[in-house]
């Protein structure tokens, strides 16, 4: 006697049809892959944007590429640019500063070899070489500047201080050798303000003038001297015009 079993709802299929249908699924998806790679050819042929997909992202791709090198590239010149720019400006100024040290060491050259009036707005109340019997040699060894007892003494030139303190005649005295290989020498003070072996330079107050020494009063003696003691005497007056003096 044979049962047959009635097919519901409730029920599962039985084990045979779930293997049919499983063997069916597999020889449709194998039938559909088979299928796909038989139509590929076909599909590689096709390079329109609208099978692919592909070219649109590519162009996408390249044009933000081109936009990121020319950016970058951008930026490098302007930064070279900036970096030359700093650069002249950095030279135009080490250039200034040079020709400005240039100028100050001119000018200071210059001034070091200017000379000056012993006594400032005084002339020349006695001149070189007169005669009288006031002077041992017979005649005056250099010149006299008016000036009132206490008026400033310059140095007429750069040099350094070889002598000072008394000098028998001349009262105080101060001999400087000039930075020419000179020598000038101011007498009669009644100050000194420099000591020997000290440089001194043009105008630079030395001491002041006085009566001091053989004198009839107060003023200022100055020699120029080819070495540094007395009797070694030339014009005072044409050495201080050769140095661009107005005496």
């Amino acid at each position: 006697m044979a049962f047959m079993c009635a097919t519901g709802k409730h029920r599962k299929p039985g084990r045979v049809k779930r293997t049919t249908a499983t063997a069916a699924g597999v020889a449709a998806l194998t039938t559909g892959v088979v299928g796909t790679l038989a139509a590929a050819p076909a599909i590689a042929a096709d390079n329109s944007v609208q099978d692919t997909g592909l070219t649109p992202v590519i162009a996408v791709s390249d044009t933000l590429a081109d936009e990121i090198a020319a950016q970058a590239t951008a930026q490098k010149v302007t930064a070279e640019r900036k970096a030359a720019e700093e650069a002249a400006e950095r030279a135009a100024a080490e250039r200034a500063r040079e020709a400005k040290e240039r100028a100050a060491r001119k000018a200071e050259r210059e001034r070091l070899n200017s000379f000056v009036m012993p006594v400032t707005g005084s002339y020349v109340s006695t001149a070189y070489q007169s005669s009288s019997s006031l002077w041992s040699s017979g005649s005056h060894t250099g010149i006299d500047f008016h000036a009132a007892s206490g008026t400033a003494v310059h140095a007429a030139g750069a040099g350094t201080v070889v002598s000072t303190g008394w000098g028998g005649a001349y009262g105080n005295e101060i001999v400087i050798r000039m930075a020419d290989g000179m020598y000038t020498q101011y007498g009669h003070l009644s100050s000194i303000g420099v000591t020997v072996g000290q440089r001194v330079v043009p105008g630079q107050q030395i001491a002041l003038s006085g009566a001091t020494g053989n004198v009839t009063g107060p003023h200022l003696h100055f020699e120029a001297r080819t070495g540094p003691d007395y009797g070694s005497d030339v014009d005072p007056v044409a050495y201080l015009r050769k140095h661009g003096v107005n005496v």
